[in-house]
């Protein structure tokens, strides 16, 4: 009988730890969420040899994030985006599959921000700056608006 009583006892105490565990987790994914969501304007893309402003003379690209949703969308300075993204810890992960306007583009700004979009794997946040990596290097940098 006290074997029985005391197994049920180490069982209830295993599982309202798992569940108090599971908590913690979610109040930590929760606060990465909230700062990660927000709207950002792009300030720094790696591997162009063109200016940042030649690139985007007119308007900075920026992208929406919402991460409790899995979403971000966005414009490449030129086009309308929608997307889907994975966000696990510091893990980045961004799935372009989803809907876009298609207006003609000069330049080639839209092409290397869609591009490194996809390549990035990990994000940092540090105040108002959103740093998406790739391979642990810095590849693009957005300011929070």
């Amino acid at each position: 009988m006290k074997k029985a009583i005391f197994a049920i006892l180490i069982s209830v105490s295993a599982l309202t730890s798992c569940k108090m565990m599971n908590k913690g987790q979610n109040t930590t994914q929760n606060a990465a969420a909230s700062k990660l969501s927000g709207n950002w304007e792009l300030n720094y893309i790696t591997g162009v040899r063109i200016a940042f402003n030649g690139l985007y003379p007119e308007s900075k690209p920026n992208i929406n994030i919402n991460a409790a949703l899995n979403e971000l969308g966005g414009n490449t300075s030129c086009n309308s985006f929608g997307a889907k993204l994975e966000v696990k810890g510091s893990k980045f992960k961004v799935d372009l599959s989803g809907p876009m306007t298609m207006k003609h583009c000069e330049g080639e700004g839209e092409m290397r921000f869609l591009e490194m979009l996809k390549k990035v794997d990990a994000y940092t946040v540090d105040g108002n700056t959103l740093t998406l990596m790739m391979a642990d290097v810095p590849a693009m940098k957005f300011t929070k608006k």
